[in-house]
């Protein structure tokens, strides 16, 4: 199963007030509805959303509705249900804010119906269980609302981005895409439907993928710090043993011959582990930058050499 079936079973076992359940109507039927002024029909491929809306046209209207379950085609096993409502249709339509006292469609619902912060939320409930998916977060995050008309496009990009949740429309000829990328935004999208369960998996996967590109990223710095230390070191060697070549180690100071040798003897230590294991095994205080301030001593020293043969 989908994450978003599992985002719309959920939701459709939840129980909200009157009003709340007249904005989720709307929402619903006014994102899948065709105009039609003798029937409501609309459509859903998950049964639970169908007997949901069906219960709430009920509960609210008290009209008979009818569910029929469809093949899309003789060779496609994908099923939808076909919610039907054939009595008080008009009457159902203008409490919804569908068509006016015309009978002319309305473009956006009127502002009753969506009064409260609850009835808002609700009316997005029902938008999304018509038209809305949300990509499970191991696979990728992305959320989109999908519409055959601008309006209900822009209406809907509003309300959410009230909750700031940076949502944006693209056409996709024919139809108008609401769509969120953001993880964290997704999540408060959930919970704006009331999704509990589906906010706090979320929220699990988005926390568990943050770990690991946290740890990847450190794991990354750290072998990149390490490549540094084997390249410095590296080069140190190569160094040394020129300076060996050509006048000879014994030829410098003690600090700096002692340097050399710590450095042969443990060539892939760094700067900082290279100072403690001279302070240990001297007995006396080598610092870093002390040890650092001899390297570069030595590069000196192997540059002079350098520039004096390329100039015989």
């Amino acid at each position: 199963m989908s994450f978003t079936m599992k985002i719309k079973e959920e939701i459709g076992s939840l129980d909200y007030p009157l009003l709340e359940n007249i904005a989720e109507l709307s929402g619903f039927i006014r994102s899948s509805y065709k105009y039609d002024l003798d029937k409501i029909e609309l459509v859903t491929e998950n049964s639970i959303v169908a007997n949901r809306i069906a219960k709430l046209a009920k509960d609210v209207y008290r009209v008979d509705v009818k569910i029929e379950n469809k093949k899309l085609g003789n060779f496609n096993n994908k099923k939808i249900y076909v919610v039907t409502i054939d009595e008080k249709v008009k009457l159902i339509l203008k409490d919804l804010s569908l068509i006016d006292d015309n009978d002319n469609f309305i473009e956006t619902p009127k502002e009753y119906l969506i009064g409260s912060l609850e009835e808002e939320k609700a009316y997005i409930r029902g938008s999304f269980l018509a038209k809305g998916s949300i990509a499970d977060p191991n696979r990728e995050y992305h959320l989109e609302l999908l519409y055959d008309n601008k309006y209900e496009a822009v209406f809907i990009q509003r309300l959410l981005n009230e909750y700031d949740l940076n949502c944006k429309i693209i056409i996709r000829d024919p139809k108008y895409m609401v769509y969120i990328k953001e993880a964290e935004k997704i999540s408060d999208f959930l919970k704006i439907l009331g999704a509990v369960k589906s906010v706090l998996y979320y929220e699990d996967v988005r926390i568990t993928k943050e770990q690991k590109n946290i740890t990847n990223r450190l794991n990354n710095c750290e072998q990149a710090n390490m490549d540094k230390v084997i390249m410095t070191a590296d080069s140190q060697i190569k160094q040394i043993e020129y300076i060996d070549s050509v006048l000879g180690i014994d030829m410098l100071d003690d600090k700096l011959i002692e340097t050399c040798n710590y450095r042969i003897k443990y060539p892939e230590a760094s700067l900082g582990e290279l100072s403690r294991i001279i302070s240990i095994e001297t007995g006396k205080d080598v610092t870093k930058s002390g040890l650092n301030h001899r390297f570069r001593k030595l590069k000196e020293i192997y540059e002079r050499l350098k520039k004096n043969e390329e100039t015989k």
